[in-house]
């Protein structure tokens, strides 16, 4: 990575261990101190200047926006989505973002707490020993859960907490967003209403070159509309989303064509994509198996010299993305518990995967995780959109944005502006239902590219196209990971999937399936993790 546009840090706050602190800021890129006293420590791979400071007092932050002026940790979490580190006398907080887009990582070693915005640099602190929850969240809804990492010993702070340090003790700090804190009763905002808030949002872009990556879906063509409109020097590149189909690029020509703004197909070769697959799951850190299609597309943003505008959480908030029937039916909070865990769970496999006690087990864990990191919306009136945001939207697709297109480049995301962010909450998702109020938002903003087709209704294909993550280097790469899986842990998996991989590379050609796919390159990406750290995992006795 190449920290351009939002630094690399790592830091500690606490009774600091110099030596355990020099042997973090050794550990990643190379940093400077940006402040070091005796209770709390700052590092920076570029210069960090506090955004606050008076005498003893001071404040940090670091993301996609500086903060200004005063304000306490939860103000800026929630204004800027930025993580920072405040000290005020004998207190140290150390917070995240309100959503928590932007990672904090930490471990605890005696009475400090070491932090890094990687998760590779805290491993020279903390053995390797794995995280069999976290595994089977990845595994079966493509993400972790809660503060879970594939590590035991290291966790993530979660958004809108903190880590304090005060009067000689460590606590943990977990506050209400103000979308909790007020709940946004309907207050009936028309889709023109959402567009003229959308238009002021991007007023905080006015002058520099755009990017917006179009595909066929509404997000996209909804950014690309607004910065049409409102005259951004913009351009648009789309990429094949490795579907089968790319009908996305399809439809994003025809968009593009119509608001006028050049655009450019991006290409990829089926023979990178084990080599791209690897890097992104390094760079992941090994977190979800999403976005190695993704890999052409970021290099390239990375020479671009435009800010990418990206669609992050357009869709749980217009258009009740991940919202099932059956949660929108659902008269108990178990119900509807369930009926949103089902949503963001991979289906059923067309043969069994796992063995029958890693499936029970992981079935078990997973809801026991997933109820434990949405708990604090339960009753609240938006809260299936807000339980999809708060757990696929932050740990799994958010990843693409913030740490594939970012740190290189920036990044920018209109939708979770908090003018935005809180009208769009507002609106009912009885309005939202089967993207009916999404249409007049897209109405509102160009009628002519709101009547073009989408993927967001289009389902029947134009076209099959090869996939490259099923294609003959994609089978032999996956195929040598599945075989790290079957030798270290072989009673995770089930006697059929053992015989698939006793095959050989050509017997996962039977695996097209949307849901097969994705439990192939969840377990593809376990295997290259326990295959990268081979040498230091010593005990993977499993719970099941």
């Amino acid at each position: 990575m190449q920290f351009n546009v939002r630094p690399y840090v790592c830091g500690g706050l606490g009774r600091i261990d110099t030596a355990v602190l020099g042997k973090l800021s050794a550990a990643g890129p190379r940093v400077r101190p940006a402040l070091q006293t005796a209770e709390a420590a700052l590092f920076s791979s570029a210069p960090l200047p506090p955004y606050r400071r008076s005498g003893e007092a001071f404040a940090f932050a670091w993301g996609e926006r500086r903060p200004a002026g005063e304000g306490d940790w939860m103000t800026v979490a929630e204004t800027y989505e930025a993580p920072g580190l405040m000290g005020d006398g004998p207190r140290v907080t150390l917070h995240t973002g309100a959503l928590g887009l932007v990672d904090v990582y930490y471990v605890r070693v005696g009475e400090a707490v070491y932090f890094s915005s990687l998760i590779e640099p805290l491993l020279s602190l903390a053995p390797v020993e794995i995280d069999w929850a976290a595994w089977a969240s990845i595994l079966q809804v493509t993400f972790p859960l809660g503060e879970a990492t594939p590590y035991q010993r290291i966790k993530r702070l979660p958004g809108s907490s903190a880590l304090v340090w005060d009067q000689g003790r460590l606590s943990t700090e977990r506050r209400l967003p103000r979308w909790l804190r007020t709940e946004p009763y309907e207050t009936w905002t028309s889709a023109g209403e959402i567009l003229e808030l959308l238009h002021e949002v991007y007023k905080d872009y006015d002058g520099r070159k755009l990017l917006v990556p179009i595909s066929g879906g509404y997000d996209s063509r909804l950014l690309g509309s607004v910065a049409k409109a409102r005259g951004f020097d913009v351009e648009s590149w789309t990429t094949s989303p490795d579907d089968g189909t790319d009908t996305d690029i399809a439809f994003a020509r025809a968009i593009t064509r119509e608001l006028g703004i050049p655009h450019r197909v991006i290409e990829q070769d089926p023979a990178a994509y084990p080599d791209d697959a690897v890097e992104v799951a390094r760079r992941l850190e090994y977190l979800t198996p999403h976005h190695a299609w993704y890999a052409p597309f970021a290099k390239e943003v990375h020479q671009a010299g435009r800010v990418l505008v990206d669609g992050l959480a357009g869709g749980p908030l217009l258009k009740n993305f991940m919202v099932s029937g059956a949660a929108l039916e659902a008269t108990t909070q178990a119900e509807r518990s369930a009926a949103v865990l089902g949503s963001l769970s991979l289906g059923a496999p067309s043969q069994p995967f796992l063995s029958k006690a890693a499936a029970q087990w992981m079935a078990e864990t997973v809801q026991e995780q997933f109820l434990a990191a949405t708990s604090m919306l339960h009753g609240h009136r938006a809260e299936l959109p807000l339980s999809v945001l708060h757990t696929r939207t932050v740990r799994g697709i958010a990843r693409s944005a913030v740490n594939l297109v970012g740190p290189e480049a920036s990044f920018a995301a209109p939708f979770i502006h908090p003018d935005f962010f809180d009208a769009a909450l507002s609106v009912g998702v009885a309005r939202k239902a089967q993207g009916r109020f999404y249409r007049e938002v897209l109405h509102a903003a160009n009628p002519r590219v709101a009547a073009l087709p989408s993927t967001n209704v289009v389902k029947q294909p134009l076209r099959r196209v090869p996939l490259r993550s099923t294609a003959a280097p994609a089978r032999a790469y996956s195929h040598r990971m599945l075989d790290v899986v079957a030798t270290r842990v072989p009673g995770l998996l089930s006697d059929e999937l053992h015989e698939v991989v006793a095959g050989g590379p050509d017997a996962l050609t039977r695996f097209n399936g949307w849901n097969d796919r994705f439990w192939v390159r969840g377990l593809v990406l376990f295997g290259l993790w326990l295959s990268d750290f081979e040498s230091e995992l010593d005990d993977l006795s499993a719970p099941f």
